[in-house]
């Protein structure tokens, strides 16, 4: 029982060098079939209509997403500058009330002239 090997050992480098490799073969295999797919959509009808489509599509979502992130920075620059519209304004005084109030029930009627 002297020699039994526990879980908690380090990887030496071979260990990490092999997993490395393998890592690398896998993303090779993954690329390839990628590619392979892409080839054979291209050769089925309207397959090459549909892979300039999603290219479209892929640039076009490209853009949307550059200018979704440049509002965050306009939002910035709008909450800045309404802080110093605010500032410059100075303190909100009291409105006062300058809507006048009519009965609902009764219809207004012009004022009668006074006999003379």
């Amino acid at each position: 029982m002297a020699n039994a090997k526990t879980s908690n050992r380090k990887p030496n480098e071979e260990t990490k060098g092999q997993s490395k490799e393998q890592s690398k073969a896998l993303l090779a295999r993954l690329t390839d079939a990628g590619e392979d797919a892409l080839q054979r959509i291209a050769e089925l009808p309207g397959g090459t209509r549909a892979l300039t489509a999603f290219n479209d599509l892929r640039n076009r979502v490209d853009d949307l997403t550059k200018k979704v992130r440049g509002i965050d920075a306009l939002e910035l620059r709008i909450a800045k500058l309404e802080r110093q519209v605010a500032q410059l304004k100075g303190p909100k005084a009291p409105r006062k009330q300058t809507t006048t109030r009519a009965s609902a029930g009764r219809p207004s009627t012009p004022p009668t002239p006074p006999d003379a």
